[in-house]
């Protein structure tokens, strides 16, 4: 165990990553900056990750972001926002934490009023904290007689706690069809910078990442549609694929639509996430349910993975649970971009 904690300060750690990614806008791309159907919205996300493996010392991460979105001649928008972050990992308590300010210009491509093509251009820069601590480290040399001492010194962390600047871009193409049918892609890379991210003073750049996005609305009747999604992310050897779909029903409420602002709905989906191995082929990690709730500007989101790779024995199947709040509140605006319902 020793030997692990003390390699894992000098390998490319990947990003953070939330199963409900189209519930965390500014996180997965800086171009859906100010991209929905109200003048201001606020989301929460929360991930509990291999408690079942490690216990109190599970993987957490929370995101909390506003962003708004602002008018600019007739057609056009102009979103702004800001974002946090907080990853926590493990015993020795690595972690990160991420403040950072998002700008994006909508442009109207063509289309009328309640139908429309859009474009999306987006950047992002912030500044991350990185930390660890040093006294819950075990290292190799402070085993004696294949015990650990914890009397025995160990080695020193020279940089235990900095901060690097971060830089993203995106651009996104959505479309709004009518009724139901909708239509998103995007494409983001992150980390353009390559900040140096060592514990020990080395030279160790954080890899860059590219993200892949795409989703969609069809109707299947008056009260029920399919909401398929999927995300491809790409940072150094790792490879990353979610896809799945989920149905959208209409429960009630003052919206008269599916994709109408007001009104109650409720969603239910299932999904796969597929990941690579660095020494060649694609292993399966979750099965992943995901459910979410809408009451007029309100959105929730629950789901849990269920994990299906080699430590699955260790976690009896136990993988993680996420949880999500979205809220969107409305101006006195007269005209709205026709967002999907993402």
């Amino acid at each position: 165990m020793g030997a692990c904690l003390c390699i894992s300060l000098s390998v490319m750690s990947q990003d953070i990553h939330f199963s409900q990614f189209y519930m965390s806008p500014l996180n997965l791309n800086p171009a859906m900056t100010g991209v929905f159907n109200c003048d201001h919205r606020m989301v929460v996300n929360y991930r509990n990750q291999w408690a079942g493996v490690i216990g109190a010392n599970a993987y957490n991460t929370a995101s909390a972001s506003y962003d708004r979105r602002m008018a600019v001649g007739r057609d056009d928008y102009f979103g702004a926002g800001v974002s946090l972050w907080s990853d926590v990992a493990g015993s020795t308590r690595f972690g990160s934490s991420q403040a950072r300010l998002s700008f994006a210009y909508t442009k109207k491509i063509a289309g009328r009023r309640k139908v429309g093509h859009y474009l999306s251009v987006g950047a992002d820069g912030g500044f991350t904290q990185r930390r660890i601590s040093q006294g819950d480290l075990r290292w190799p040399t402070q085993v004696s007689n294949g015990v650990f001492d914890g009397s025995i010194p160990g080695e020193t962390i020279l940089n235990p706690d900095f901060l690097y600047a971060d830089f993203s871009a995106g651009l996104m193409w959505f479309s709004n069809l009518g009724d139901r049918k909708s239509f998103s892609g995007g494409v983001a890379l992150h980390h353009l910078n390559q900040a140096n991210v060592s514990f020990l003073n080395r030279q160790e750049n954080l890899y860059s990442r590219l993200t892949i996005h795409a989703g969609g609305e069809y109707p299947i009747n008056s009260k029920m549609s399919v909401k398929p999604d999927f995300i491809f992310m790409a940072q150094g050897p790792h490879r990353e694929i979610n896809a799945g779909t989920s149905l959208r029903f209409k429960m009630g409420g003052a919206g008269g639509t599916l994709n109408s602002d007001l009104g109650q709905f409720f969603q239910i989906g299932l999904w796969a996430r597929l990941g690579n191995k660095v020494d060649g082929g694609i292993h399966s990690d979750a099965i992943i349910i995901v459910s979410r709730f809408e009451f007029d500007r309100y959105g929730i989101g629950f789901s849990y993975d269920y994990n299906v790779s080699g430590l699955s024995a260790a976690a009896a199947g136990n993988g993680s649970f996420e949880l999500s709040f979205q809220y969107l509140l409305c101006g006195n605006s007269s005209r709205g971009v026709y967002c999907p319902v993402f």
